[in-house]
């Protein structure tokens, strides 16, 4: 009885197929859907645009340059020496000290606010805080040079002349020199900096944090961990890869800030380590920036030099980060 069920199932030589039957001989032979492969070719496309932009914008900085790299000793600088080097390597230092000591400033105190959003504050106060995070990392770098230069520069004189004269620190080789008002110095410019890099290493560390495992936190609890031993040993080992990228890409907003630092720090060309005293620091950008609307011919190419370095450092710094990530994932 089966096999004769089974013979009237099966159609007959010349018979035509079932429409269900049709539609599955057409799929298999005709492979993907055209709209699978139209959205293939999209992101494959998009993913090439990324890749094409960073080499036109290192091919043209290149091209542009040339001029100053041809003419690599007969380069005016600032110290009234004639060489590239000599020109670009005092911005180069004033850019990474400045960068480094935003860092500094503003990594553990965003990540201090992250935790306590995260997991130390109650949901009403968590969410306004939250909200105004986002905010400041909305507002144009222009306000908070206007911020740093009116209000800050004055309110930090006091604190500079403590740290240069007070027993306890001028023997620190960073806080001696000889600091004089306005306090238009590299410590300045870097406040300012953190204050603009905090809510983009904030913002990163909190989604970072909110996606810890709720199991593995309540194993912690129940296994009689406090508060503190749970984020140590659970929360801040799983967003560890997440917070080091936040601090890289709140470091690379610092290197290639530009207004900001302009309309606080006095410029300067030295490798001082002095942070406290004026017109010792420049960085790449805010240099660029001053230099731009009046230079021309090979002052303009090293310009572009210059934006080339950084753009350098920048790329360097982003790739550094990423080997730093995927070495730690490898660990665990």
């Amino acid at each position: 009885m089966s096999t004769a069920a089974a013979e009237n199932s099966t159609p007959a030589k010349g018979a035509p197929e079932p429409p269900g039957n049709e539609k599955k001989a057409s799929f298999k032979s005709s492979g993907a859907r055209p709209g699978d492969a139209i959205f293939s070719s999209l992101s494959v496309g998009s993913g090439l645009i990324i890749f094409a932009v960073l080499a036109a914008i290192f091919i043209f900085l290149l091209i542009q340059s040339l001029p100053a790299i041809e003419n690599w000793n007969a380069i005016p600088t600032n110290s009234g020496k004639q060489n590239l080097l000599e020109f670009v390597g005092p911005l180069v230092f004033g850019t990474v000290l400045a960068s480094l000591l935003a860092l500094i400033i503003a990594a553990p105190i965003a990540i201090g606010i992250a935790l306590f959003i995260s997991h130390y504050a109650p949901r009403k106060l968590a969410m306004p805080i939250g909200y105004v995070i986002d905010l400041l990392a909305a507002v144009p770098s222009v306000v908070f040079g206007l911020w740093g230069g009116v209000w800050l520069v004055p309110l930090m004189q006091p604190l500079y002349t403590f740290l240069n004269t007070s027993p306890l620190t001028s023997w620190i080789p960073f806080f001696q020199g000889n600091p004089h008002a306005p306090m238009r110095n590299v410590m300045t410019a870097s406040i300012v900096l953190a204050v603009m890099i905090l809510p983009i290493i904030t913002a990163v560390s909190r989604e970072v944090f909110l996606q810890t495992p709720g199991l593995q936190e309540e194993a912690a609890i129940g296994l009689g961990a406090t508060k503190w031993e749970m984020v140590r040993m659970v929360v801040l080992p799983f967003g560890r890869n997440g917070v080091v990228s936040a601090c890289m890409l709140g470091l690379g907003r610092a290197l290639g800030e530009t207004m900001a630092v302009l309309m606080v720090l006095s410029p300067g060309y030295t490798y001082s380590l002095h942070l406290l005293e004026v017109g010792r620091h420049m960085t790449i950008a805010s240099f660029i920036a001053s230099q731009n609307a009046e230079s021309t011919g090979i002052d303009m190419a090293k310009l572009i030099f210059a934006g080339l370095v950084l753009f350098l450092i920048t790329f360097v710094i982003n790739a550094l980060a990423r080997w730093i990530v995927a070495a730690s994932a490898r660990k665990k």
